[in-house]
C-alpha cells in the first residue's frame, strides 16, 4: 500500500479538490482508494455523503494521534492508496501525515500570499526526510510568465535560494467544472470524461502513480483472497 499525504499550512489551497480527484482517478483505474479526511470541516466526507457513499471510500480521522492506526487498518484490508487529506494551521497532525507518506504534496495557488505560505509548509515537509512536491492549483489556464514566477520563487534560480523542494510538472487550473462535479458529489473526470480537466487528473494520476510505483491500472491488481 502507498500512502500520499496532501498539506498546506494555508488555507483554500486546494488540498481537497486534489485528494478526491487522485482518489477518483486511482477507483477509475481499478485500485482500491481510501481518503482519510483529517480536517475538521469534513469537506471530503461531505463530498462522500452527497456520492452516496460510493467509492472511493472516505474515512473521518479528526485526531493526530489516531492517524497512524487508520493508515494500519487502510493496509490490513487491502487498501491500495491512502490519501490523507489535511486541515490548514494543524502541524501535529501535518507531521504525523507526513511521517505516514511515500509521498507528499503541497498544492499551492500562483499568487503572492500563496507562494509565501509554501516556505512554512515547506519547512515542516523538509524536516520528514520525504519526497515532496508543490502542485500548483486553481491559476490561469494559459500564464507562462504567472508559473515560471512561481516556479523560481519555490525552486530557486540564479542568484536566488529556493524554498527546497520542487515544482511538480503537472497542475490542475482554474476550471468551473471541478466545483460543479464535487458539488454533485462526482470528480470533474466523471462529469465532463471527455473535458479538459479530465485530461489534466488523467495526466496528474499517470505522474504521481509512478511517483510511488503504483500499478497502471485493473490488469495489473493484485487479486486478493
Amino acid at each position: 500500500m502507498k500512502t500520499i499525504s496532501i498539506i498546506s499550512q494555508k488555507g483554500g489551497a486546494g488540498k481537497t479538490t486534489l485528494a478526491i480527484h487522485l482518489a477518483g482517478a486511482a477507483t477509475s483505474a481499478g485500485l482500491s482508494a481510501l481518503i482519510l479526511d483529517a480536517d475538521p470541516q469534513a469537506t471530503a466526507s461531505q463530498w462522500n455523503h452527497w456520492r452516496g457513499g460510493a467509492d472511493p471510500e472516505v474515512v473521518d480521522c479528526a485526531s493526530p494521534t489516531l492517524l497512524p492506526r487508520k493508515v494500519q487498518q487502510a493496509a490490513d484490508l487491502g487498501a491500495d492508496l491512502v490519501i490523507i487529506d489535511t486541515p490548514p494551521h494543524a502541524d501535529i497532525m501535518a507531521r504525523e501525515a507526513c511521517k505516514a507518506a511515500d509521498l507528499i504534496l503541497i498544492p499551492c495557488r500562483p499568487q503572492a500570499f500563496d507562494l509565501s505560505a509554501v516556505e512554512t509548509t515547506a519547512e515542516l515537509v523538509k524536516a520528514a526526510g520525504k519526497p515532496a512536491f508543490v502542485l500548483f492549483m486553481g491559476g490561469p489556464q494559459r500564464a507562462p510568465t504567472t508559473y515560471r514566477d512561481a516556479r523560481e520563487l519555490i525552486e530557486g534560480s540564479e542568484g536566488v535560494e529556493g524554498m527546497g523542494v520542487p515544482v511538480a510538472p503537472v497542475m490542475l487550473t482554474m476550471r468551473a467544472i471541478y466545483h460543479h462535479s464535487t458539488a454533485q458529489g462526482k470528480t470533474a473526470m466523471e462529469a465532463e470524461p471527455d473535458g479538459k480537466a479530465a485530461e489534466e487528473i488523467a495526466a496528474l494520476w499517470t505522474w504521481t502513480r509512478e511517483r510511488v510505483n503504483l500499478p497502471t491500472g485493473k490488469q495489473n491488481r493484485k487479486k486478493r483472497g
